[in-house]
């Protein structure tokens, strides 16, 4: 694409795709022969969406990309650089890794901002759900102007946080209190009066959902409140500092003493906590990253997916031979459970029959990307806190998100307007990449890997309505008009719980 002077903080806004941006048929995505050093790859450039595009390319090696000039690498490598990545290749799931959490230039490292609301709404007082979305709406706008005044008295240039909102944030304290009766009445049921309430919360943002929690439990429940200890594990330096901040920012009277915030990842943990516990994550795993693979549709060989980074920050995708141990180890998992990807099902083999009789036949499939670090959760969980109860909420389905098998949503917000990609390939740092999850089979394999550790490895999905009208405050939550917010919100969401 055509070069010019950007600021290296700032996205590079192309207005129109380069004609280069255009795969062409003999250029993507063949698989390589084994023994052929050649990988499989189809152009991309860095830009936000690509608007033009070929109908089935023929995926065959593209001979002007070398891949082997490019340096293997991973995210964890990357942590240490303050600049993206260049002439680097790495796993689908390393470059999404590293565009959402690289300390210094990673998405929610820098630009991620959580909305929450200056005090709660009184959804007793609102007329409906459209005076609810309204008033979410003005206040949401009143937030994003206050974020660009601050950059714009900082430095001459756009702002670099991005506002974004949770179920929590949305409708807080009532979704928090959801979850707090929840685990206080599965906790009486099992453990009280032997053990101490311990919950651990993954990712808790700016802690609103914490101090939720701790705030039920110390009105409604303080016996149980002098026995229960909080512990947050955040990645995020930036959020651990921001939750301690709410937390001491409070009144002496409703600073919680049981409190504990732990800056590390939930990846590194290497201690076992050998009492019960629940483990809290929402909305969490939709920003975990996942690996991509294609499959050749006749010897349904799987190929996994890797990203080349050029010395001008362009983008290409290319496929190899699977080799990866941890995509290996998800897809036999996948397959003990078992799970066959659409892609491979009968109706798909014989339109793949059938296509491979038409002009420009494509030999791999479309893609599908596969949650490996959820798995990295679930072995984290097993192994080190394998008297656990899991209670993880997010997106089952997702709109406008980027073709393939639980391909994710690629967004970024310029001037207050939301700009969704058609790729996943875009400029590290600024875009949130999210991707939905397929519970059921999430259900199946968390029980396959947690069972030699569970003495009752069971585990249910609920959708997030039904687990509100049992454990929210159904009551306080409903307008004049008679509509629930609470209930009618986010209706793409899940619950697992265990």
């Amino acid at each position: 694409p055509p070069k010019r002077q950007v600021d290296p903080n700032e996205p590079a806004w192309l207005p129109n795709p380069s004609p280069r941006a255009i795969p062409r048929l003999s250029q993507s995505l063949r698989p390589t022969p084994t023994g052929n050093s050649q990988a499989t790859v189809a152009p991309h450039t860095n830009v936000l969406t690509t608007t033009l595009q070929v109908l089935m390319p023929s995926l065959t090696p593209d001979p002007a990309i070398d891949v082997t000039s490019y340096q293997r690498t991973t995210a964890q490598e990357l942590a240490t650089s303050k600049r993206p990545p260049r002439n680097k290749q790495m796993l689908v799931r390393d470059y999404v890794d590293d565009s959402l959490y690289n300390p210094h230039y990673g998405y929610f490292s820098q630009h991620a901002a959580i909305y929450t609301p200056p005090e709660p709404v009184d959804l007793t007082q609102v007329h409906d759900s459209l005076e609810f979305m309204n008033l979410v709406a003005d206040r949401y706008r009143e937030i994003e102007q206050g974020v660009d005044a601050d950059a714009s008295a900082a430095a001459n240039r756009p702002p670099a946080k991005q506002v974004w909102h949770t179920p929590t944030e949305l409708f807080n304290p009532w979704f928090g209190q959801a979850i707090a009766k929840y685990i206080v009445t599965e906790y009486k049921l099992n453990h009280y009066p032997e053990d101490d309430l311990v919950i651990y919360e993954l990712g808790a943002g700016n802690g609103t959902l914490m101090l939720n929690i701790m705030d039920y439990l110390q009105q409604h429940e303080p016996i149980v409140y002098a026995r229960t200890q909080y512990r947050v594990i955040e990645i995020s330096t930036q959020l651990s500092e921001r939750q301690a901040d709410n937390q001491a920012s409070r009144n002496f009277t409703a600073i919680h003493r049981g409190i504990q915030v732990i800056n590390r990842s939930i990846f590194d943990w290497n201690t076992v906590v050998p009492n019960p516990c629940f483990f809290i994550a929402m909305e969490v795993i939709d920003n975990f990253a996942h690996d991509l693979v294609r499959y050749d549709p006749l010897t349904e060989k799987p190929y996994q997916g890797t990203v080349l980074t050029d010395r001008h920050g362009d983008f290409t995708e290319a496929f190899e031979p699977l080799t990866d141990p941890l995509i290996q180890r998800y897809l036999r998992l996948r397959q003990q459970v078992g799970y066959q990807t659409p892609l491979l099902r009968p109706t798909a083999k014989l339109w793949h029959r059938v296509r491979q009789r038409l002009p420009f036949p494509p030999n791999l499939t479309e893609p599908e990307f596969i949650p490996t670090r959820s798995l990295q959760l679930l072995d984290t969980l097993g192994k080190y806190f394998p008297r656990h109860r899991l209670v993880l909420s997010d997106f089952y389905s997702l709109p406008e998100a980027v073709p393939g098998i639980d391909g994710p949503v690629v967004q970024t917000r310029y001037k207050h307007t939301m700009v969704p990609c058609s790729t996943y390939m875009v400029q590290p740092g600024w875009f949130d990449i999210f991707f939905p999850t397929n519970f059921e089979l999430l259900r199946d394999i968390y029980r396959t890997v947690c069972q030699p550790y569970f003495s009752r490895g069971q585990a249910k999905v609920l959708t997030q309505r039904d687990f509100l009208e049992r454990y929210g405050d159904v009551e306080n939550t409903t307008t004049r008009s008679g509509e629930n917010p609470l209930l009618e919100y986010y209706e793409n969401n899940k619950f697992l719980l265990s």
